[in-house]
């Protein structure tokens, strides 16, 4: 996170200094004065191009909106705020209604107290939100009927609907970084959709995101069929990567996973992300969970690898585990038990740690259909190291579950279902206890 944090700091430097040979610092401060603006919207608005914006500590009550490319730099998070009460956002990187907007950089504030989204990027390219603390967003989540009313065009962003689009929300962008953010107590953590367009090739790392109760940790979703997105949809070649995502979801029951991959409608696609050396613990829903849920999908490719995972919950509804899950692969189950989701093919788990849960990975795909698990501790003692709900295979040689003899034997966790090949098993332990 360190080397993560210098990165980025290097990145900034570069921005602003490859940017206009004339960009300037501009400079904001509670009051103005001194040649400084009083709110940060004033100095945006004065900004050109490659500007960088330099906001010292205090309370500023704003919905930021960011209409260009500039560098947007708090004092530090810890006492340079945006409160966003009675307003929709607290900053807006707003490229659906600035078309190209890209090379935009925000970081060092608490954003908190939104009706809407805490940070909201649409249709926009090399982004950086880094090292904000964002809290306490959504406050017009109402949560006896899981809808926003908020939410009423044209100032609000496709997506928020169902939760009033969370801590921080990527949408239609690109190319961008998401890193040491604390995303804590909005409706859910981290949003990446296709609502305005597809999203990809984007970095979500070293966040930790936490007790956001009525969603999901870090959500990959896609939401536009592609007969309705006719420059494009998906959320795909995404990498989610050493973040800590706990206490999610957990308001009620199968509220939200640590990460969660989705794709809800026929003509979704949320392919090829990669979510790798993240710790997921005690969220409401599956430490991973991928659900298809109709046909004519694309849920393919995606790996997992490198995760600790633990204490999560059990699976729900069209999707539902036996139990606390760690990792859940699943094309949704109409009445009878009949798959109504889409074929999930080239998912790959690997390297992960797995413990307290009942169901270390649970699959349910249709028969033809193999899911690739190899080099995981399986390490639930007397539990289900695999369970297959499904008629597909589960390939799961060389896999630790929790003792020398594999599956069967004294303290191991066990195989559930037809199509489990565990024969050989690994011996010991992949990884040390972390």
């Amino acid at each position: 996170m360190k080397n993560l944090a210098l990165f980025s700091g290097i990145l900034v430097s570069l921005f602003v200094g490859v940017g206009r040979v004339d960009a300037a610092t501009r400079c904001v401060k509670p009051g103005g004065g001194s040649g400084c603006f009083s709110s940060i919207n004033a100095a945006i608005a004065a900004a050109s191009a490659g500007d960088t914006i330099q906001v010292a500590h205090g309370t500023y009550a704003e919905d930021v909106v960011i209409d260009k490319a500039l560098a947007l730099i708090g004092d530090n998070d810890d006492n340079t705020t945006i409160d966003a009460s009675g307003k929709l956002n607290g900053v807006n990187v707003d490229g659906l209604h600035h078309p190209g907007l890209a090379h935009v950089v925000v970081t060092g504030f608490t954003v908190e107290n939104a009706e809407l989204e805490g940070i909201i990027v649409s249709n926009a390219s090399d982004v950086t939100v880094r090292d904000n603390r964002v809290r306490r967003n959504n406050l017009g989540l109402d949560t006896t009927s899981g809808t926003c009313p908020e939410v009423a065009p044209p100032d609000s962003h496709a997506g928020e609907d169902f939760d009033c689009g969370e801590g921080i929300h990527l949408s239609g962008v690109d190319h961008s970084t998401v890193a040491t953010n604390l995303v804590e107590h909005n409706s859910g953590g981290i949003l990446l959709t296709d609502d305005s367009g597809p999203t990809h090739d984007n970095l979500i790392s070293g966040n930790i995101v936490r007790d956001n109760v009525f969603d999901c940790g870090i959500t990959l979703a896609s939401h536009v069929p592609l007969m309705f997105a006719p420059n494009g949809n998906g959320v795909f070649h995404n990498t989610i990567a050493n973040n800590e995502s706990s206490g999610n979801g957990t308001a009620i029951e199968g509220a939200g996973a640590g990460v969660g991959i989705f794709t809800p409608a026929p003509g979704t696609a949320a392919y090829a992300n990669v979510v790798i050396g993240n710790r997921l613990v005690n969220n409401g829903l599956p430490g991973v969970a991928l659900h298809s849920h109709a046909p004519g999908q694309n849920l393919n490719d995606n790996q997992i690898i490198g995760n600790f995972i633990a204490g999560n919950g059990a699976d729900t509804e069209d999707t539902a585990t036996p139990g606390p899950t760690g990792i859940n692969i699943a094309s949704g189950r109409g009445p009878g038990g009949n798959v109504v989701g889409s074929a999930i093919t080239g998912t790959v788990v690997s390297h992960n740690v797995i413990e307290r849960e009942a169901v270390a990975v649970a699959v349910s795909d249709p028969a033809g259909v193999e899911i690739d698990l190899h080099l995981n501790d399986l390490v639930n003692d007397h539990h289900v190291g695999v369970a297959n709900l499904g008629a597909g295979s589960v390939n799961a040689i060389e896999n630790y579950w929790g003792c020398p003899a594999g599956p069967g034997g004294g303290g191991c966790s066990t195989v559930s279902g037809p199509n489990v090949t565990f024969t050989p098993p690994l011996r010991h332990r992949v990884h040390e206890h972390p």
